[in-house]
C-alpha cells in the first residue's frame, strides 16, 4: 500500500502512551518496590490493510508490546483502540498467531473443529462451508479437515492457525514470530500467503520477529525497539541505506546474507550488553553501546522526532552512522 493510501485508510489500531511494567520481588521487607520497564511510552498506529513490522533483539519488549496491543496483557498506562473503538472484551476484532503452531492447537481437536471453534454463531452446513472456504484461502486440501494436529506438517499446522485467526474477519492480527519455526522455503510460502490474505481481507498485521528478512518481506512500516522504546520507525523501503539510528544500522548489518547477494553489509559489532530495564540510564538507552555516542547522549534522553516523510527517529545525531557494503566475490551475482 502506498504512503498516500495509508494516510487515508481507517486505523485498525491506535495506541498512545503505552506502558507495561512488571513489579519485582522486594529484596527487603521495607525496600522500595522495583519494576522492570518492558514497554515504556510507545505510540502505535496501524492503518487497515497494512503491516507494522516490529524488530529488536531479545528482551527489547517487542512481544510484550504485541500482547498488550491485542489485549492478551494489560497496559499499566495508555489508550488502545481497535478499528476506531476502545479496546475491551475480546469480540473478534483482534486475533493472534504465535511461533509454535503445535502448542497453539488442541491435540484432541480435528482441523475442522479447531477452525470451527472461531465460528460460534454458525451451525450446520453454513459452518462447514465457511471452514471449507477458509481451508481454500490458506491453501490446504479439504481432505485434511478430519486430521489431528500431529498428523500435519509444521507448515500445515501454521496454516490452520492462520485460518482460525481470519475466521472472524478481524481488523487486526498479531503475528508473533509466526514463521520463525519454519524452514526458509516454508517461511517464504507463508509470507506470500499472509500478503495474499491481507489483500483479500483488508486486515492489518503487527508482525513481530527477530528475522529482519522476514519482516522486510511483509511490512509496510518497521519499528525498531530497544529497551522498551521505539528508537526508529521507517517505511519498509527505507529499511536499508536510509536508516538513521545507530542501533537500526547495526541490526541491519547483522542480517545474514544470501548466497546470491552481490554486496554484503559490513558488520557492526556492538560491545557490551543492554542496560538494565530496571535501572534505566539517565540519557540515551543505547549510549553505552553506540559507536558514535557523545557526552550529550549520556546526559540527555532523546525524543522520538520526525526526520523525513513517514520516518521518525530517537537520536541526537541521526544518520551519522551509515550502512556500508562490500562486494562478495563468491556471491552468485558476482562477475
Amino acid at each position: 500500500m502506498t504512503q498516500s493510501a495509508q494516510a487515508t485508510a481507517p486505523l485498525a489500531l491506535r495506541a498512545a502512551g503505552i506502558h507495561r511494567r512488571f513489579p519485582l520481588p522486594q529484596e527487603r521487607l521495607f525496600a522500595k518496590r522495583r519494576v522492570l520497564h518492558a514497554v515504556d511510552g510507545i505510540d502505535v498506529e496501524v492503518p487497515a490493510g497494512t503491516t507494522l513490522g516490529v524488530v529488536g533483539e531479545s528482551g527489547c519488549g517487542k512481544s510484550t508490546l504485541g500482547r498488550v496491543l491485542v489485549g492478551l496483557d494489560r497496559a499499566d498506562a495508555g489508550e488502545i483502540e481497535w478499528a476506531g473503538r476502545p479496546a475491551g472484551a475480546h469480540d473478534g476484532r483482534v486475533q493472534a498467531v504465535f511461533q509454535d503452531p503445535a502448542s497453539a492447537l488442541n491435540p484432541r481437536l480435528t482441523v475442522f473443529s479447531a477452525i470451527a471453534e472461531a465460528l460460534p454463531d454458525l451451525g450446520g452446513e453454513e459452518r462447514r462451508a465457511r471452514v471449507t472456504r477458509l481451508m481454500e484461502l490458506v491453501e490446504l486440501d479439504e481432505q485434511l479437515l478430519d486430521r489431528l494436529p500431529h498428523e500435519l506438517s509444521g507448515g500445515q499446522q501454521q496454516r490452520v492457525c492462520i485460518a482460525r485467526a481470519i475466521a472472524s474477519d478481524p481488523a487486526l492480527i498479531l503475528l508473533d514470530e509466526a514463521v520463525s519455526s519454519l524452514d526458509a522455503s516454508l517461511q517464504m510460502q507463508v509470507i506470500g500467503l499472509l500478503r495474499d490474505l491481507q489483500e483479500r481481507t483488508g486486515a492489518a498485521y503487527v508482525f513481530i520477529s527477530h528475522d529482519l528478512r522476514a519482516v522486510r518481506g511483509v511490512s509496510d512500516r518497521i519499528a525498531v525497539m530497544y529497551l522498551g522504546q521505539v528508537v526508529e520507525l521507517a517505511p519498509a523501503e527505507k529499511f536499508d541505506a536510509e536508516l538513521l539510528h545507530p542501533y537500526s544500522v547495526a541490526l541491519r548489518s547483522a542480517e545474514p546474507a544470501l548466497p546470491s547477494d552481490e554486496f554484503r553489509p559490513e558488520r557492526i559489532i556492538l560491545e557490551g550488553d543492554p542496560p538494565s530495564a530496571v535501572d534505566l540510564p539517565r540519557g540515551c538507552r543505547f549510549a553505552s553501546r553506540c559507536p558514535i555516542a557523545r557526552d550529550r547522549c549520556r546526559a540527555e534522553e532523546p525524543e522520538l522526532r520526525p526526520a523525513a516523510d513517514g520516518h521518525t527517529v530517537r537520536c541526537h545525531f541521526p544518520g551519522e552512522l551509515r550502512l556500508t557494503r562490500r562486494r562478495d566475490e563468491h556471491a552468485g551475482g558476482a562477475q
